[in-house]
Protein backbone atom coordinates (compact mmCIF):
# COMPACT_ATOMS: atom_id res chain seq x y z
CA UNK A 1 0.00 0.00 0.00
CA UNK A 2 1.36 3.40 -0.98
CA UNK A 3 -0.15 6.44 0.71
CA UNK A 4 -0.22 10.12 -0.18
CA UNK A 5 -1.72 12.06 2.75
CA UNK A 6 -3.25 15.16 1.09
CA UNK A 7 -3.80 17.12 4.32
CA UNK A 8 -1.59 16.74 7.39
CA UNK A 9 0.04 19.36 9.63
CA UNK A 10 3.50 17.90 10.17
CA UNK A 11 4.84 21.05 11.82
CA UNK A 12 2.77 19.86 14.80
CA UNK A 13 4.21 16.33 14.74
CA UNK A 14 7.43 14.68 15.87
CA UNK A 15 10.09 12.84 13.91
CA UNK A 16 8.73 9.64 15.47
CA UNK A 17 5.53 10.29 13.51
CA UNK A 18 7.48 10.61 10.27
CA UNK A 19 9.16 7.29 11.01
CA UNK A 20 5.86 5.53 11.76
CA UNK A 21 4.23 7.01 8.65
CA UNK A 22 7.08 5.87 6.42
CA UNK A 23 6.85 2.34 7.84
CA UNK A 24 3.10 2.35 7.14
CA UNK A 25 3.57 3.24 3.47
CA UNK A 26 3.22 7.05 3.50
CA UNK A 27 5.50 8.26 0.71
CA UNK A 28 4.19 11.76 0.05
CA UNK A 29 2.07 14.40 1.77
CA UNK A 30 0.71 17.93 1.53
CA UNK A 31 0.88 20.21 4.57
CA UNK A 32 -1.65 23.05 4.42
CA UNK A 33 -0.98 26.34 6.20
CA UNK A 34 -3.36 26.58 9.16
CA UNK A 35 -4.05 28.11 12.56
CA UNK A 36 -1.34 27.12 15.00
CA UNK A 37 -3.61 27.18 18.07
CA UNK A 38 -2.06 30.33 19.49
CA UNK A 39 -3.20 33.57 17.81
CA UNK A 40 -0.53 35.26 15.70
CA UNK A 41 -0.26 39.01 16.05
CA UNK A 42 1.78 40.18 13.05
CA UNK A 43 2.67 39.35 9.47
CA UNK A 44 6.21 38.35 10.40
CA UNK A 45 4.99 35.36 12.37
CA UNK A 46 3.25 34.11 9.21
CA UNK A 47 6.29 34.57 6.99
CA UNK A 48 8.45 32.64 9.45
CA UNK A 49 5.86 29.85 9.39
CA UNK A 50 5.61 29.87 5.58
CA UNK A 51 9.41 29.76 5.31
CA UNK A 52 9.36 26.62 7.47
CA UNK A 53 6.73 24.99 5.25
CA UNK A 54 8.77 25.50 2.08
CA UNK A 55 12.18 24.85 3.66
CA UNK A 56 12.59 22.99 6.93
CA UNK A 57 9.66 20.57 6.74
CA UNK A 58 10.54 19.19 3.27
CA UNK A 59 14.05 18.51 4.58
CA UNK A 60 12.73 16.88 7.77
CA UNK A 61 10.35 14.65 5.79
CA UNK A 62 13.09 13.62 3.36
CA UNK A 63 15.07 12.07 6.20
CA UNK A 64 12.35 9.41 6.38
CA UNK A 65 11.78 8.89 2.66
CA UNK A 66 8.66 11.09 2.46
CA UNK A 67 8.15 13.79 -0.17
CA UNK A 68 6.69 16.95 1.42
CA UNK A 69 4.61 19.60 -0.37
CA UNK A 70 2.52 22.40 1.09
CA UNK A 71 -0.30 24.84 0.50
CA UNK A 72 -0.09 28.51 1.51
CA UNK A 73 -2.87 30.88 2.65
CA UNK A 74 -4.29 33.09 5.36
CA UNK A 75 -6.48 30.65 7.27
CA UNK A 76 -10.19 31.42 7.85
CA UNK A 77 -9.95 31.84 11.63
CA UNK A 78 -7.21 34.47 11.50
CA UNK A 79 -8.82 36.25 8.55
CA UNK A 80 -10.99 37.89 11.23
CA UNK A 81 -7.99 39.55 12.92
CA UNK A 82 -7.07 42.93 11.35
CA UNK A 83 -3.46 42.38 12.45
CA UNK A 84 -3.29 39.31 10.19
CA UNK A 85 -5.11 40.42 7.05
CA UNK A 86 -1.99 42.10 5.54
CA UNK A 87 -0.75 38.52 5.06
CA UNK A 88 -2.80 38.60 1.86
CA UNK A 89 -0.24 41.02 0.42
CA UNK A 90 2.71 38.64 0.93
CA UNK A 91 1.00 35.50 -0.37
CA UNK A 92 1.97 35.98 -4.05
CA UNK A 93 5.66 35.68 -3.10
CA UNK A 94 5.06 32.27 -1.55
CA UNK A 95 2.58 31.02 -4.12
CA UNK A 96 5.35 31.26 -6.71
CA UNK A 97 7.63 28.84 -4.84
CA UNK A 98 8.39 25.25 -5.82
CA UNK A 99 6.66 22.76 -3.57
CA UNK A 100 3.59 24.98 -3.08
CA UNK A 101 0.86 22.97 -4.80
CA UNK A 102 -2.32 24.88 -3.86
CA UNK A 103 -3.81 27.88 -2.09
CA UNK A 104 -5.13 26.75 1.27
CA UNK A 105 -6.57 26.33 3.76
CA UNK A 106 -9.14 28.93 2.79
CA UNK A 107 -12.87 29.08 3.42
CA UNK A 108 -14.86 29.50 6.62
CA UNK A 109 -14.58 29.27 10.37
CA UNK A 110 -17.46 31.46 11.58
CA UNK A 111 -18.75 32.71 8.20
CA UNK A 112 -18.09 36.39 8.86
CA UNK A 113 -17.81 39.20 6.29
CA UNK A 114 -14.05 39.28 6.84
CA UNK A 115 -13.88 35.58 6.03
CA UNK A 116 -15.97 36.20 2.90
CA UNK A 117 -13.47 38.81 1.73
CA UNK A 118 -10.39 36.68 2.43
CA UNK A 119 -11.96 33.62 0.80
CA UNK A 120 -12.81 35.47 -2.42
CA UNK A 121 -9.42 37.20 -2.55
CA UNK A 122 -7.54 33.93 -2.18
CA UNK A 123 -9.62 32.13 -4.80
CA UNK A 124 -8.64 34.98 -7.11
CA UNK A 125 -4.99 34.33 -6.21
CA UNK A 126 -5.46 30.66 -7.05
CA UNK A 127 -6.77 31.60 -10.49
CA UNK A 128 -4.02 34.18 -11.04
CA UNK A 129 -1.29 31.72 -10.05
CA UNK A 130 -2.84 28.73 -11.87
CA UNK A 131 -3.07 26.73 -8.65
CA UNK A 132 -5.73 24.46 -7.13
CA UNK A 133 -7.52 25.55 -3.95
CA UNK A 134 -8.06 23.70 -0.66
CA UNK A 135 -11.27 24.82 1.07
CA UNK A 136 -11.85 24.35 4.80
CA UNK A 137 -15.51 23.90 5.75
CA UNK A 138 -16.51 25.18 9.21
CA UNK A 139 -16.80 22.90 12.21
CA UNK A 140 -20.13 24.50 13.15
CA UNK A 141 -23.21 24.88 10.93
CA UNK A 142 -21.48 22.65 8.43
CA UNK A 143 -24.32 22.34 5.91
CA UNK A 144 -24.75 26.10 5.56
CA UNK A 145 -20.98 26.54 5.49
CA UNK A 146 -20.60 23.98 2.71
CA UNK A 147 -23.41 25.54 0.68
CA UNK A 148 -21.87 28.97 1.10
CA UNK A 149 -18.43 27.68 0.17
CA UNK A 150 -19.76 26.19 -3.05
CA UNK A 151 -21.51 29.46 -3.91
CA UNK A 152 -18.30 31.47 -3.43
CA UNK A 153 -16.33 28.96 -5.51
CA UNK A 154 -18.89 29.27 -8.31
CA UNK A 155 -18.81 33.07 -8.17
CA UNK A 156 -15.00 33.11 -8.36
CA UNK A 157 -14.89 31.52 -11.80
CA UNK A 158 -12.29 28.93 -10.79
CA UNK A 159 -12.66 25.54 -12.45
CA UNK A 160 -14.44 23.41 -9.80
CA UNK A 161 -12.21 20.50 -10.74
CA UNK A 162 -9.33 22.49 -9.25
CA UNK A 163 -11.05 22.84 -5.85
CA UNK A 164 -11.30 20.37 -2.98
CA UNK A 165 -13.98 20.98 -0.36
CA UNK A 166 -12.53 19.42 2.76
CA UNK A 167 -13.74 18.11 6.14
CA UNK A 168 -16.91 16.66 4.63
CA UNK A 169 -19.19 14.09 6.25
CA UNK A 170 -22.31 12.07 5.48
CA UNK A 171 -24.48 15.19 5.63
CA UNK A 172 -22.41 17.38 3.30
CA UNK A 173 -20.90 14.98 0.76
CA UNK A 174 -24.03 15.00 -1.40
CA UNK A 175 -23.87 18.78 -1.68
CA UNK A 176 -20.38 18.60 -3.18
CA UNK A 177 -20.76 15.44 -5.28
CA UNK A 178 -22.60 17.17 -8.13
CA UNK A 179 -20.66 20.44 -8.00
CA UNK A 180 -17.62 19.22 -9.91
CA UNK A 181 -15.38 19.94 -6.90
CA UNK A 182 -13.29 17.25 -5.25
CA UNK A 183 -14.51 15.81 -1.94
CA UNK A 184 -12.14 15.78 1.03
CA UNK A 185 -12.58 13.71 4.20
CA UNK A 186 -10.53 13.97 7.37
CA UNK A 187 -10.16 10.74 9.35
CA UNK A 188 -9.77 12.24 12.80
CA UNK A 189 -10.69 10.87 16.24
CA UNK A 190 -13.93 12.02 17.89
CA UNK A 191 -14.66 15.18 15.88
CA UNK A 192 -14.58 14.11 12.22
CA UNK A 193 -14.71 10.85 10.23
CA UNK A 194 -13.70 7.31 11.22
CA UNK A 195 -12.42 4.56 8.89
CA UNK A 196 -15.72 2.58 9.03
CA UNK A 197 -17.74 5.72 8.22
CA UNK A 198 -15.38 6.50 5.35
CA UNK A 199 -15.82 3.00 3.96
CA UNK A 200 -19.60 3.45 4.03
CA UNK A 201 -19.30 6.70 2.06
CA UNK A 202 -17.01 5.06 -0.50
CA UNK A 203 -19.54 2.26 -0.93
CA UNK A 204 -22.31 4.76 -1.60
CA UNK A 205 -20.47 7.36 -3.68
CA UNK A 206 -17.53 5.46 -5.19
CA UNK A 207 -13.85 6.48 -5.21
CA UNK A 208 -13.97 9.19 -7.88
CA UNK A 209 -12.81 12.70 -6.85
CA UNK A 210 -12.40 11.64 -3.21
CA UNK A 211 -9.39 12.58 -1.07
CA UNK A 212 -8.87 10.89 2.30
CA UNK A 213 -6.57 12.60 4.80
CA UNK A 214 -5.59 12.39 8.45
CA UNK A 215 -5.55 16.18 9.10
CA UNK A 216 -3.22 15.27 11.98
CA UNK A 217 -2.19 18.34 13.97
CA UNK A 218 -1.60 19.51 17.55
CA UNK A 219 -4.97 18.14 18.69
CA UNK A 220 -5.98 14.57 19.42
CA UNK A 221 -5.20 13.05 16.03
CA UNK A 222 -3.43 10.13 14.38
CA UNK A 223 -1.19 10.36 11.27
CA UNK A 224 -1.77 6.66 10.54
CA UNK A 225 -5.52 6.93 10.02
CA UNK A 226 -5.07 7.03 6.24
CA UNK A 227 -3.42 3.63 6.59
CA UNK A 228 -6.26 2.46 8.86
CA UNK A 229 -8.76 3.54 6.21
CA UNK A 230 -6.95 1.50 3.57
CA UNK A 231 -7.03 -1.52 5.86
CA UNK A 232 -10.77 -0.99 6.47
CA UNK A 233 -11.36 -0.74 2.72
CA UNK A 234 -9.54 -4.01 2.14
CA UNK A 235 -11.51 -5.75 4.89
CA UNK A 236 -14.74 -4.44 3.32
CA UNK A 237 -13.84 -6.01 -0.02
CA UNK A 238 -12.48 -3.06 -1.97
CA UNK A 239 -9.84 -4.02 -4.52
CA UNK A 240 -6.18 -3.06 -4.29
CA UNK A 241 -6.82 -0.82 -7.29
CA UNK A 242 -9.62 1.02 -5.46
CA UNK A 243 -7.39 1.50 -2.41
CA UNK A 244 -4.52 2.77 -4.53
CA UNK A 245 -6.84 5.15 -6.33
CA UNK A 246 -8.17 6.69 -3.11
CA UNK A 247 -4.90 6.81 -1.15
CA UNK A 248 -2.45 7.59 -3.95
CA UNK A 249 -3.71 8.32 -7.47
CA UNK A 250 -6.50 10.72 -6.47
CA UNK A 251 -4.24 13.11 -4.50
CA UNK A 252 -1.61 12.85 -7.24
CA UNK A 253 -4.23 13.79 -9.83
CA UNK A 254 -5.63 16.69 -7.82
CA UNK A 255 -2.38 18.31 -6.70
CA UNK A 256 -0.69 17.40 -9.98
CA UNK A 257 -2.78 20.18 -11.52
CA UNK A 258 -0.33 22.61 -9.92
CA UNK A 259 2.46 21.41 -12.19
CA UNK A 260 4.73 21.33 -9.12
CA UNK A 261 4.17 17.89 -7.67
CA UNK A 262 7.57 16.19 -7.43
CA UNK A 263 7.32 12.44 -6.98
CA UNK A 264 10.43 11.55 -8.98
CA UNK A 265 12.61 8.72 -7.71
CA UNK A 266 10.11 7.86 -4.99
CA UNK A 267 11.32 4.28 -4.70
CA UNK A 268 14.90 5.41 -4.10
CA UNK A 269 13.80 8.16 -1.73
CA UNK A 270 11.65 5.83 0.34
CA UNK A 271 14.54 3.40 0.84
CA UNK A 272 13.97 0.79 3.49
CA UNK A 273 10.80 2.47 4.77
CA UNK A 274 8.91 1.69 1.55
CA UNK A 275 9.46 -2.00 2.19
CA UNK A 276 8.09 -1.94 5.71
CA UNK A 277 4.38 -1.55 5.17
CA UNK A 278 2.63 -2.77 8.29
CA UNK A 279 -0.48 -3.71 6.34
CA UNK A 280 0.76 -6.46 4.04
CA UNK A 281 4.51 -6.83 4.01
CA UNK A 282 5.54 -4.00 1.68
CA UNK A 283 2.86 -4.20 -1.00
Amino acid sequence: MRIFDPHIHMSSRTTDDYERMAAAGVRALVEPAFWLGQPRTNVGSFTDYFDSLVGWEPYRASQFGIRHHCTIALNPKEANDPRCRPVLDVLPRYLAKDGVVAVGEIGYDSMTPDEDAAFSAQLALAVANDLPALVHTPHRDKVRGTQRSLAVVKESGIDPGRVVIDHLNEVTVGLVKDSGCWMGFSIYPDTKMSPPRMVAILREYGPERILVNSAADWGKSDPLLTHATGAAMREAGFSDDDIDRVLWRNPVEFYGQSGRLDLSDMEDLAGTYAGNSILRGGD
